[in-house]
């Protein structure tokens, strides 16, 4: 982002924005009120600041271009910091994905169904139930831990 006026040049934030917190932000840049219905959020407080203590932990995201021109099977998933669980919910049985994206950034090993990482596991889909949810996503969920 380049805002002469706020931000140093060379400057880096690793607080994770995504694309719906653009338009919040430049209505806060534009000094008009955003509006409560409105996905995402103004990295405005960070221009100054740094990344705020009230800024995301994590989101959710869905994928559902199926069929289409990547030809990736509809899912939907949760993105932390440094994990990124993903769920093939489409076609049974359900398939899942776990990455540890500091360890293994290229997603190369599939980290789901590990014993050593059942209890992340649980957490990060209940989240994924959770952000769901709080997104509008409505769906039958069932999540059967590995064996």
């Amino acid at each position: 982002m380049r805002y002469p006026q706020k931000i140093k040049p060379g400057s880096l934030n690793d607080a994770m924005v995504l694309n719906l917190d653009i338009a919040p932000t430049m209505l806060d840049l534009a000094g008009v009120k955003v509006p409560q219905s409105m996905q995402g959020q103004s990295v405005v407080p960070m221009l100054d600041a740094g990344k705020p203590a009230f800024w995301r932990k994590d989101w959710f995201y869905a994928f559902y271009e199926y069929p289409g021109a990547n030809m990736v099977a509809k899912n939907r998933g949760v993105r932390t910091e440094r994990y990124k669980l993903i769920e093939y919910w489409e076609f049974e049985p359900k398939q899942y994905e776990l990455y540890d994206l500091q360890e293994n950034p290229k997603e190369l090993h599939n980290l789901y169904g590990d014993p050593q990482y059942k209890n992340l596991t649980g957490r990060l889909m209940q989240r994924l139930m959770e952000l769901g949810k709080e997104n509008g996503e409505i769906w039958y969920w069932e999540y059967v831990q590995p064996q």
